[in-house]
């Protein structure tokens, strides 16, 4: 057994790391598309819109804790920019995890298909759809309401991305208030839950080119023809993409202008702990000096507790 764990072992850290982030978009995405599954197919009955939120945020949080000790778990390629811009993962490695987050995405795209094929069959007799009272490929991406313009969805996926991306620089900020490294992706998925409940109306809430170019890729392969990119005459699914790309360099450009830019320097740290010890020692020593000439010393000496 050991010799066969030796053989699969991946010995390039990079490739471990495109593994990691393939299967932790791919877990991220299987719980983002099964409850939305659930919630169509069963024309709400067994499922509410409140269920598909709190999925889709464990579905981050468990994409995180199964896959962050490897590559960091940022699970999308706009997160990744935002790491890349503050110089946590290396510009090189963008690419790879680029398409590893499109390809785990699209695998789970494949995977929910299946498992809920059937089902799927049932809802709409066989005839894929885009749009209409039994439409289903809004299970795998996201469409945005009839009413909604797309230049209003776009500054919708901006505005959630920036949500996204700088509630995460200030969570794993280690000179911020750092929760514990295991609460962590608790606290990264509350912000996913958080913003779909909050402006998961307009046209879903993608806030992540992987999570949602993956699995319209795959529902134009799998019988619902061009129509998921021809949706609005071409003019919907680069939103997804290109809205939370901007998102992502405003919200790491509003983190460093208002919060990381003004942290004390290395230096300064160094110093300032310097003057709180010498500080610390120069009043501890004055309290020692004060409680011995106020004649309490003899006291001190008598008390049983006195381990002299």
């Amino acid at each position: 057994m050991s010799s066969i764990k030796k053989f699969l072992r991946l010995q390039n850290p990079l490739a471990r790391e495109i593994v990691a982030e393939y299967i932790g978009t791919f877990i991220l995405v299987t719980f983002a598309i099964g409850s939305g599954a659930q919630y169509v197919l069963s024309r709400q009955e067994f499922s509410s819109f409140l269920t598909v939120n709190f999925a889709g945020g464990m579905g981050l949080t468990l994409g995180i804790y199964f896959s962050g000790g490897v590559s960091g778990g940022s699970l999308n390629p706009a997160v990744t920019l935002a790491l890349c811009l503050r110089g946590i993962v290396p510009w090189f490695k963008w690419p790879f995890y680029t398409i590893a987050e499109l390809a785990g995405a699209f695998t789970a795209a494949a995977v929910q298909f299946g498992i809920y094929y059937d089902a799927i069959n049932h809802y709409d007799s066989g005839y894929r759809q885009t749009t209409g009272v039994n439409a289903t490929a809004g299970i795998f991406a996201t469409y945005p309401q009839e009413f909604v313009s797309t230049t209003s969805t776009f500054f919708d996926q901006v505005f959630g991305t920036f949500l996204l991306i700088s509630c995460i620089l200030a969570i794993t900020d280690k000179r911020n208030m750092l929760p514990s490294i295991g609460l962590q992706p608790i606290a990264l998925g509350s912000i996913v839950f958080a913003i779909g409940t909050s402006f998961g109306f307009n046209c879903g809430y993608a806030i992540n080119p992987a999570r949602d170019l993956g699995p319209r890729i795959f529902t134009a392969m799998a019988g619902w023809g061009k129509e998921p990119f021809s949706y609005r005459d071409y003019n919907w699914f680069w939103v997804p993409i290109v809205g939370p790309m901007v998102g992502s360099l405003l919200g790491w450009l509003v983190y460093v202008i208002t919060i990381e830019n003004h942290w004390p320097s290395e230096d300064e740290n160094l110093k300032e702990d310097e003057v709180i010890s010498d500080l610390d020692r120069a009043v501890s020593e004055k309290h020692v000096d004060g409680f011995i000439n106020h004649g309490y010393q003899k006291e001190l000496k008598e008390t049983p507790y006195n381990i002299q």
